[in-house]
């Protein structure tokens, strides 16, 4: 790994047995881990979903993940026991998404995603996203290298949870965005461990569609994925698996339905017209910006300045806890040299900030980066 500045901390997980991946990984996030639990208690709190509800949500998510992935399950039980921590509390870190989804405020902010894969150049796709959360969780998360599953992978994920965002040593990416139906329930393999699954088990992006098929999947999200040669993006949601393909060169997400039968039972109010809006200023670039001819010319794409759509997330000044949404992280994924790059703030801190390089492929595992 070659790391130029960052103020978050690395991850190292390197062994065949999830057990001992997830007890390794609470070891290293312990003096962290419990504050972030209670920051999610509070966060779900604040939704509407009290305590005694994410555990029975947590212990019901558990259930789904023994029946379909037992090993995902026996590595965030290790995670718990490497922190000291209860299993429930970071199964229901990995089901964030799916206790969230209980949820019916509206959202002010989330991410954008573009890849670009031109048809006629022999150079392999590249792709960048925002990641937007909220800003009181900046503190929580990290860069992780892990090593042991059937294909390594770095990128970026938050505490407890086994992944997000990244890139394998097979050359495989998974960028992450989340959606609404009105049939999402935390009753599901949650989309966090299922990006994990196909960082740790796919080699191609027909392989992690078909991962992705075979879990019974309740709550919504966008798994775009990038190989050297393919991109798709897999839209799961209650109903199913949709795939998308590029046009025109680009695939673009943020976090509306694209699929026509998912946008059928889009939750309605919950990320539009912010979604809508940030979608048509990217597609709107894509037609009048210089063709990228590297990752890096991707960034400017999801610049943005107040007035316009939110690509560059800041909270409002009066925003209250569980609305102050900001851009923490911006990820730039290359396939054809198999790594990830990741800058701590938005694409426009990109132009003072250094990025963090992360090689799928580097042998060497170093706990603390």
């Amino acid at each position: 790994m070659t790391e130029t500045s960052t103020v978050h901390s690395h991850v190292c997980v390197d062994d065949t047995r999830p057990h001992e991946r997830g007890i390794a990984r609470g070891t290293q996030l312990r003096s962290d881990l419990p504050a972030s639990v209670e920051l999610y208690l509070r966060l779900f709190d604040t939704v509407g979903v009290s305590e005694s509800r994410t555990r029975d949500s947590a212990h019901r998510l558990a259930d789904v993940l023994a029946a379909w992935g037992p090993r995902y399950l026996e590595e965030i039980e290790g995670i718990a026991a490497g922190a000291g921590l209860e299993p429930w509390h970071v199964m229901a870190l990995n089901g964030r998404t799916e206790i969230l989804s209980q949820a019916t405020a509206a959202r002010p902010g989330e991410c954008s995603t573009i890849v670009y894969a031109p048809a006629d150049r022999p150079s392999a796709p590249f792709g960048i996203q925002t990641w937007d959360w909220h800003e009181e969780l900046d503190p929580y998360w990290h860069t992780h290298q892990v090593r042991g599953t059937h294909h390594s992978y770095v990128g970026l994920t938050e505490h407890g949870i086994l992944g997000k965002i990244g890139m394998n040593s097979a050359g495989l990416g998974v960028f992450f965005n989340i959606l609404g139906h009105r049939d999402d329930a935390p009753a599901g393999v949650p989309v966090h461990v299922l990006s994990a699954a196909v960082l740790g088990e796919a080699g191609t992006v027909d392989e992690a569609l078909e991962l992705l098929c075979s879990a019974p999947i309740a709550t919504s999200g966008a798994l775009t994925l990038i190989d050297p040669d393919t991109v798709a993006c897999a839209e799961v949601s209650p109903v199913g698996v949709a795939t998308l393909r590029p046009s025109d060169g680009f695939l673009t997400h943020t976090n509306h339905f694209l699929d026509p039968a998912n946008a059928a039972r889009e939750k309605n109010g919950l990320y539009e017209p912010d979604s809508q809006d940030r979608y048509g200023l990217i597609a709107s670039r894509q037609q009048r910006y210089a063709e990228p001819a590297v990752a890096d010319h991707l960034v400017e794409y999801l610049y943005s300045d107040p007035g316009q759509p939110q690509l560059c997330c800041v909270p409002a000044p009066d925003a209250v806890f569980g609305q102050r949404w900001a851009t923490l992280a911006t990820v730039l994924l290359e396939p054809e040299h198999r790594r990830a790059r990741i800058l701590a703030g938005t694409p426009i801190d990109a132009r003072r900030r250094s990025w963090t390089t992360l090689d799928a492929t580097e042998a060497a595992c170093v706990v603390g980066g």
